[in-house]
C-alpha cells in the first residue's frame, strides 16, 4: 500500500522521499518511480518534507518510527505534519501528542480504506484524527490519494474509524466466503455465483476488487495476508474492551481467521477462508 501511495505522489507531480525498514524496498521503489530519493533514517525524511506519510505494519512499528533519536519527531521542523496511515490503535499516535505540539509539529492519524490498485489511482478514502488545521496543511498531499478526505475528530479518531471499518470488511470477507461456497455447493459456477453477488445489494466496493482473490487465490498476489488481519481483529477487540461494545461478529470473524492461519499459514491471503469453508462442503474437498 506504501509503494501505491507512492506513485500516486510522483504521478501527481511530488518529489517522494523515502525510508523503509527494508533499505532494499526503498531503492527497488524509488528506481521504479524513475524519481525521489532514499535517505537513511526516518528523521531523515523529516527533515526535508513538509508532509511525511507513515504506513508500518503495527502499533510498535509506528512508534519505533516516530520516537527516538532517529524518528520522524526527532527530525521534524516547525510547521510540518506527520501522518500515519497504518492500522493501529488511537493511542499510538497521542503518545506522541504533547512531544508534538510542544514543537508545533502537526500530528494526523489517517488511515485508509480501499486496495492497493485505488492507491495507485489516488481513489482512496482517508479518515483523519487530528487538528483542522494540521489538516488543511497535509490536505493537499492527501487528496492525492484520495477521492475522499474525511475530518473524524481529535487525534486518535481517524484510527478508531479504520478498526470500524475493518469490522465491517471481516464480516463481508466472511459473508463473502461463505454465500460462494453455499451457491458452489448448490451446483453454481462461482463465478457465475460472484458476478451476481458483486451486481446485487451486496456489492460493495470490496466485493468488486476482491474478485480474483475469491476465484484465482493461486494466481493473484495476497493483499492483505491473514496475520494482519488477525492483528486488526486483535485490535477491534481491545478497542471494544476499552469502549464496553460487544461485538460477537468480530470474535467470530476473528476465530476463523485464527483458524486459517493454523492450518494453511498465516501469509496466505485472508480471502483463504473459502478454501476452508470448501474443504467442509459435500463434493468440494480438496
Amino acid at each position: 500500500m506504501g509503494s501505491a501511495m507512492a506513485e500516486a505522489l510522483t504521478a501527481a507531480g511530488h518529489e517522494v522521499v523515502a525510508w523503509n525498514r527494508s533499505p532494499a524496498a526503498a531503492e527497488s521503489l524509488i528506481a521504479r518511480l524513475g524519481r525521489g530519493r532514499v535517505v537513511g533514517t526516518p528523521r531523515d525524511v523529516a527533515a526535508v518534507a513538509d508532509v511525511c506519510l507513515s504506513m508500518l505494519s503495527d502499533g510498535a512499528a509506528v512508534s519505533a518510527v516516530y520516537g527516538g533519536p532517529y524518528g520522524l519527531l526527532a527530525g521534524a521542523h516547525p510547521g510540518s505534519v506527520l501522518c500515519d496511515a497504518s492500522t493501529v490503535p488511537p493511542s499510538t499516535l497521542q503518545a506522541f501528542a504533547e512531544q508534538a505540539a510542544a514543537a508545533d509539529i502537526g500530528l494526523l492519524d489517517t488511515p485508509v480504506s480501499g486496495s492497493v490498485a485505488l492507491a495507485s489511482s489516488g481513489s482512496l478514502t482517508i479518515m483523519v484524527g487530528g487538528e483542522a488545521d494540521h489538516l488543511e496543511i497535509a490536505r493537499p498531499v492527501l487528496e492525492t490519494l484520495a477521492s475522499s478526505v474525511i475530518h473524524i475528530g481529535p487525534l486518535g479518531s481517524g484510527a478508531a474509524m479504520k478498526l470500524a471499518v475493518n469490522t465491517v470488511i471481516f464480516g463481508l470477507n466472511q459473508s463473502l466466503a461463505e454465500a460462494l461456497t453455499l451457491a458452489t455447493a448448490a451446483g453454481i459456477e462461482p463465478a457465475t455465483a460472484y458476478d451476481v453477488l458483486a451486481r446485487s445489494a451486496v456489492g460493495a466496493p470490496f466485493v468488486q476488487y476482491k474478485r480474483a482473490a475469491f476465484l484465482e487465490p493461486d494466481s493473484t498476489p495476497v493483499a492483505f495476508a491473514l496475520d494482519l488481519a488477525s492483528k486488526d481483529l486483535t485490535l477491534i477487540a481491545e478497542l471494544a474492551d476499552r469502549v464496553g461494545v460487544a461485538m460477537p461478529g468480530a470474535a467470530t470473524d476473528r476465530a476463523i481467521i485464527d483458524a486459517a492461519a493454523a492450518e494453511i499459514g498465516g501469509d496466505k491471503d485472508f480471502s483463504a477462508v473459502t478454501s476452508q469453508l470448501r474443504r467442509g462442503a459435500p463434493g468440494q474437498e480438496g
